[in-house]
């Protein structure tokens, strides 16, 4: 799949037959009236993507990529197969993402931060890789204060945390112990700033501010007293994994929830645990 410049050498029925630069009219390139979206005549040069057909016979389409080689944009993932994906771009097809260009596992239906490029054999091509595109395309946060809501697209996830591109194409980087579930590349999302850096990039948070985190986290955990029977058999000195796999919070942010339960004498202490007053 490619895009080329075309002289048009003569037209039927069927369409309009485009020089192929061989020599052999044999090898003339088909551009159908249904791949057409502008009037032409012989002896015009069209431009057209180039793309094999179900029968593998190279076919042309006025329907190009409405991106250039080199540009980023959000793309829709339209199939995917064992090697790779292929995203809509806008073309007649859809173009091919070789598995290796993937970051994550994409689905069907998932839009993403690709670009356009050409691989070795000179055929384009998409990639999720985009970190330096985005990195020139970006600009630097200005009156920006830390508690500010970000809205953007995850780009990137490593082990070290997130990467964010955000509408005002700023670049934000959100660290792993500031993400609270799974992300997926793609996906939009809104961060709180917790730091401004001096070349302009953000910090940010998936997290709420830890007076929202308790409020929330004690409503979690006196919902599910109330629940069973009003009473619990976990307490601060319970194992960890014990308080998480019950109700999806820290030790930590348990301990706190609790404790604020305890001041607002919505729950008190009983052996090895909790209990809802009244």
């Amino acid at each position: 799949m490619t895009v080329s410049k075309l002289k048009v050498v003569r037209m039927n029925d069927f369409g309009a037959w485009l020089d192929a630069g061989t020599g052999k009219t044999d090898d003339d390139i088909l551009l159908h009236k249904l791949q057409q979206t502008a009037e032409i005549n012989v002896g015009d040069t069209v431009e057209v993507f180039l793309y094999l057909d179900p029968k593998k016979r190279l076919t042309a389409s006025m329907r190009v990529p409405k991106m250039k080689i080199g540009q980023i944009a959000r793309l829709k993932v339209i199939n995917v197969t064992d090697d790779g994906a292929f995203l809509e771009v806008g073309a007649e097809r859809g173009i091919f993402m070789p598995f290796a260009e993937m970051i994550g596992k994409p689905k069907v239906g998932d839009i993403v931060w690709a670009k356009l490029y050409t691989d070795k054999s000179g055929r384009l091509a998409t990639s999720m890789k985009v970190s330096d595109e985005i990195r020139r395309a970006s600009v630097a946060a200005k009156n920006v204060k830390i508690g500010d809501k970000v809205t953007g697209a995850i780009y990137n996830v490593t082990e070290a945390g997130a990467f964010l591109f955000s509408n005002e194409r700023y670049i934000v980087f959100i660290d792993k112990q500031e993400i609270p579930r799974f992300l997926k590349v793609g996906e939009v999302l809104d961060a709180r700033v917790t730091f401004v850096r001096e070349d302009g990039r953000l910090d940010a948070s998936l997290r709420e501010t830890k007076e929202l985190a308790i409020n929330s986290d004690a409503e979690k955990v006196l919902k599910f007293i109330q629940e069973h029977g009003g009473e619990i058999n976990i307490h601060d000195k319970s194992n960890p994994d014990e308080i998480y796999s019950t109700f999806k919070i820290s030790k930590a942010a348990f301990k706190r929830a609790v404790g604020h339960l305890l001041k607002e004498r919505l729950i008190e202490k009983i052996d090895n645990g909790f209990k809802v007053v009244g």
